[in-house]
């Protein structure tokens, strides 16, 4: 039962991620924009905590050192939000904002430059794992890596309809994911076995 909200929110952090982008103005989040994806990071952040202590019981050393990276990750989430939301309420343009962190590079580094990276490595670690010790089907796996390689090309230079291709990537693998641990106790039995198998206990 308690892994329910967990599921809930791996469902509901990329659809505000994903509307987040679809508000972009040039490339910017903006307050609306900048608020949803803020808000996606926490989601990001319930679900990811539910879904590693579930890998934990299948991978513990992945379970336990990958969960610090994607809160991380999450960090940098809200943090890029944020910012977003700032530079519309201040009128500050996307340059002057950029002008403004080269003036703080190790506080910069240390909000924005370093936890960004971390969310799509997150996304590609867990699609591997995933994959590799079958806890989903090939396809969710697949999907994840795909979606953490095509985001950064997307964030970076800030090319919306790229950015909507890495939502969706991101959207489906994490919709089937978190409708698992909504139906089932966890992600066990995630990937269908032989019906054979076992059959003679």
């Amino acid at each position: 039962m308690y892994r329910k909200p967990h599921g809930a929110s791996l469902i509901i952090a990329p659809l505000l991620c994903a509307t987040s982008t679809f508000l972009w103005t040039e490339g910017r989040y903006g307050a609306a924009g900048g608020t949803l994806l803020a808000l996606s990071g926490v989601f990001w952040a319930h679900g990811f905590t539910g879904l590693f202590e579930d890998i934990r019981r299948h991978v513990p050393w992945y379970g336990t050192a990958g969960l610090p990276v994607a809160l991380l990750g999450c960090f940098g989430a809200i943090a890029f939000g944020l910012q977003g939301f700032f530079e519309e309420v201040l009128a500050v343009s996307g340059p002057q904002s950029l002008a403004a962190l080269a003036h703080h590079p190790v506080t910069a580094t240390l909000v924005l430059w370093t936890p960004g990276p971390l969310f799509p490595l997150t996304v590609f670690g867990l699609g591997a794992v995933l994959a590799w010790r079958r806890l989903a089907p090939t396809w969710v796996g697949a999907l994840l890596c795909l979606a953490a390689t095509v985001f950064p090309m997307s964030r970076i230079p800030r090319i919306e309809w790229i950015a909507s291709v890495a939502d969706v990537l991101l959207l489906v693998p994490f919709a089937w994911l978190g409708w698992t641990l909504l139906r089932r106790s966890g992600l066990e039995g995630g990937v269908p076995r032989d019906p054979g198998v076992g059959a003679e206990r």
